[in-house]
């Protein structure tokens, strides 16, 4: 999968991705990375690409031309349209099957904004999606870009070594992943739960489900709405106090 990110701040994009799993992807091939540099795109010899705001206002705004041209070039390279993200705090909230469906594209393209934004004109010529992280400012889009990125990355085939790790990570199914232990078995007086070193696989499954749903019940009841639950799972809620 080819990812591309229109940015004036290459390297802050190239350092942050170029690490840990996505960097170990980039390197196998498996995702590739190409962070443009916007300015290069700039025709004036000091490569500005902001000015003031009409109708007046703080701040300056990124000028339409050299981000138009930047794209074009990527859609010149690949010989077609190209989906789009504008990271912005107007889109729509970033969440896991919006990660799926990005997923399933060949090439992606971020666009990071700056300063107070970017000429609406030219989003409207070459933005497909906006999307929002959450609801805070930023100084600018290339973190959100970095999440997103190492976030989709996850679902490419390949890029993690167990297959079954991006499946029963959280949000599957609306729920909250289940607590996760390591060696030594006690640690500062506290033992790993016995059912995960009974070596019985559905017990061992069965109270991971229910530690997603009780997790998931305490720190982000939001999720439930939308979770698929038994009946047996209703009334292990309501036995601990939750309201469903």
């Amino acid at each position: 999968m080819k990812f591309h990110v229109l940015t004036l701040f290459p390297e802050m994009i190239e350092q942050g991705l170029n690490t840990s799993i996505t960097g170990r992807a980039i390197a196998k091939g498996l995702i590739s990375l190409n962070a443009v540099n916007i300015r290069d795109f700039a025709n004036n010899k000091h490569s500005k690409v902001d000015d003031y705001p009409y109708g007046g206002g703080a701040g300056m705004v990124m000028q339409a031309e050299p981000v138009y041209q930047a794209h074009q070039s990527l859609e010149a390279q690949a010989g077609k349209k190209l989906r789009t993200i504008y990271l912005t705090p107007q889109g729509q909230t970033f969440h896991q099957e919006m990660a799926k469906e990005f997923a399933k594209e060949e090439e992606l393209v971020f666009l990071c904004g700056h300063y107070e934004g970017i000429d609406e004109r030219v989003l409207e010529e070459i933005v497909t999606d906006y999307v929002s992280i959450g609801d805070y400012v930023l100084t600018g889009g290339e973190l959100p870009a970095m999440v997103m990125i190492d976030t989709i990355s996850r679902l490419v085939e390949g890029v993690l070594n167990n297959g079954d790790s991006a499946e029963y990570e959280s949000f599957q199914d609306h729920l909250l992943e289940y607590p996760q232990y390591s060696r030594p078995e006690e640690w500062r007086g506290k033992k790993v739960p016995s059912v995960l070193m009974s070596g019985h696989h559905a017990n061992v499954e069965k109270w991971r489900r229910e530690q997603s749903v009780l997790r998931t019940a305490k720190w982000r009841p939001d999720l439930l709405e939308k979770a698929q639950l038994t009946e047996k799972e209703k009334v292990l809620l309501k036995g601990e106090g939750y309201d469903v």
